[in-house]
């Protein structure tokens, strides 16, 4: 019995038989043509027929998925219409006297490769889009049909990768688990995986693709392991497996619409990060309380050029709109460090993570933050918003910011544009020097929102993505735990609230601790929010002593 290890992006098992999904091929060889006049209306007619076939996704994803899983279809179509990858086309077309079929290739084979280069995951994983949709266009020139039919019940889905108009189409229902050879974590496939609730595993290497349908596979997506013909034991394993999660699973939906609260009464609010529009299905289906962390910087990664004020108004107002009266927390443009767009012609640094990034790009070009500043205004009034600006660590950064944000408020009102009343305003507490003089940034905000993460990494100065630091990496450290009490009892003494939306939030072993810190709310994966709810309630601070490692204390001004 052989396995195959890849990254589990939906915990679960799964046993059955492989079923590989098979595309027809497209043909796009080089041709010259006549007329490469004729052949660009060619080609835009074939970007009509894909934008209605979109249009047609984006309402079945709708209706079977949600707003969240369905905006997928809406980013598809903004790369569809995307300039320089239409320029791209038709100079290939008109330079080269080339086929429609070809130029649109090429275009996937150049622009696929741009996102796979870049450092940032997310941004990386983009490549699969934009071949999606440039295969959408080629079938249509070629006239095929995409073939995507299922005839067999729980069937484990096998293919090289799978684009998400292609996961969209299929049946879902006869499907147990997906895996693929490639693809990654932070692909709209793995995230659509995740919103359905399947079980699958990506980037388990090509020797997948040399297996044949019907071979007996076995999905484990807790472990990222695939095994290939499972012997009775190992499958009795699995199915044992599944049975537990199954009940794991059932007992956590009577947590759903629960308070999270202590047995001593004690409350806090649990609510979700989300890295995309695209995630916020995931948010409302896991019973989210709202959202304490929607990172706007996929806005400015998704592209070649920056993002207009109506396309950010846009997407703030659609998960405003989507999480209704449950407050959604925006943190402004954190571009920099591991995260770059080569449009914002940023200089190489030597240590970027301690460059120019964040609230820095914002201060230092602030035309660009007022047109966010705007659109998150504008959008205000659809739903319950919180704005939080990133790596503060001064007051004078503070003050500058309340400033611009101010001058723009006052100027859409004289444009006569209504703007919502309740807007809180917050910072992220994500350095030492912030957490240091929080007591003076308190007074000058609505909320902290502490973001152990990066808190982490520049109070123990060590990077969190090198691998070789693993074993010094304490995220646990008792200076990392005294800033975060110091910038709750901070907060607290002014009146404000705290959440902390970094890794540590869905720590389990440090819940209590929070608790008794009195930290307000918990940002956390949509995945983790009932399990962790059930260990809320299932606390007792009147019972439970502090743990031994508390070294807090008190802090004032």
């Amino acid at each position: 019995m052989r396995n195959l290890t890849g990254k589990g992006v939906y915990g679960g098992v799964a046993v059955g038989r492989a079923v590989f999904f098979r595309r027809q091929a497209v043909c796009a060889q080089k041709k010259t043509v006549a007329d490469p006049e004729g052949e660009v209306a060619r080609f835009w007619e074939a970007k009509r027929i894909a934008k209605k076939e979109l249009d047609r996704l984006y309402t079945d994803a709708l209706r079977d998925i949600g707003e969240g899983g369905a905006s997928i279809f809406e980013i598809h179509g903004m790369m569809l219409e995307d300039e320089d990858y239409t320029q791209s086309i038709e100079n290939t077309i008109r330079m080269e006297s080339a086929n429609a079929e070809y130029a649109v290739m090429l275009a996937a084979d150049h622009f696929a490769a741009v996102f796979s280069g870049m450092n940032d995951p997310y941004m990386s994983a983009r490549a699969a889009d934009v071949r999606d949709i440039s295969g959408r266009i080629c079938r249509i020139l070629s006239g095929k049909e995409q073939e995507n039919a299922i005839s067999e019940s729980d069937v484990i889905l096998c293919a090289d990768d799978l684009a998400p108009s292609e996961t969209m189409q299929l049946d879902r229902t006869r499907i147990a688990a997906f895996v693929t050879a490639e693809g990654s974590v932070n692909s709209h496939t793995a995230i659509l995986a995740r919103t359905m609730g399947i079980p699958a595993i990506v980037g388990v290497g090509r020797e997948l693709l040399a297996l044949e349908d019907g071979t007996l596979l076995g999905v484990d997506s807790f472990e990222g392991r695939v095994y290939i013909s499972p012997d009775e034991e190992k499958q009795r394993e699995l199915r044992q497996k599944k049975e537990e999660n199954a009940r794991a699973k059932a007992l956590l939906e009577a947590y759903r619409g629960l308070d999270n609260v202590t047995l001593d009464g004690h409350r806090i609010d649990v609510f979700a990060n989300v890295q995309s529009i695209v995630e916020v299905g995931a948010a409302r289906w896991n019973d989210a309380g709202g959202i304490g962390l929607f990172r706007s910087e996929f806005l400015y990664l998704d592209r070649n050029d920056f993002p207009t004020e109506e396309e950010q108004f846009s997407a703030y107002r659609t998960v405003l709109q989507s999480m209704g009266d449950k407050k959604v927390v925006i943190r402004t443009l954190d571009i920099g460090a591991d995260k770059q767009a080569g449009y914002f012609g940023l200089e190489k640094e030597e240590n970027p993570a301690l460059g120019l990034r964040a609230i820095r790009i914002c201060l230092s070009r602030p035309e660009i933050f007022r047109i966010q500043l705007r659109a998150l205004l504008r959008a205000s009034l659809f739903g319950r918003l919180a704005i939080m600006f990133p790596m503060i660590t001064s007051v004078a950064e503070v003050s500058e910011i309340l400033t611009l944000y101010e001058r723009t408020k006052k100027g859409l009102c004289e444009e006569g544009v209504a703007v919502s009343d309740r807007v809180e305003v917050g910072i992220m507490i994500e350095t030492p020097a912030a957490a240091l003089i929080s007591d003076r940034l308190a007074p000058l905000v609505d909320f902290f929102s502490i973001g152990t993460n990066d808190l982490t990494q520049y109070t123990l100065a060590m990077d969190r993505q090198n691998r070789n630091l693993h074993r010094f990496f304490d995220e646990h450290h008792e200076a990392v735990i005294r800033l975060i009490e110091m910038a709750v009892t901070n907060a607290h003494h002014h009146g404000k609230w705290v959440g902390i939306c970094g890794e540590l939030g869905a720590d389990r072993a440090l819940t209590e601790r929070f608790l008794r810190m009195g930290v307000d709310e918990l940002s956390v994966s949509p995945s983790y929010i009932l399990s962790l709810r059930e260990h809320i309630r299932k606390l007792d601070l009147r019972k439970t002593e502090p743990s031994a490692r508390d070294g807090g204390g008190e802090y004032h001004e």
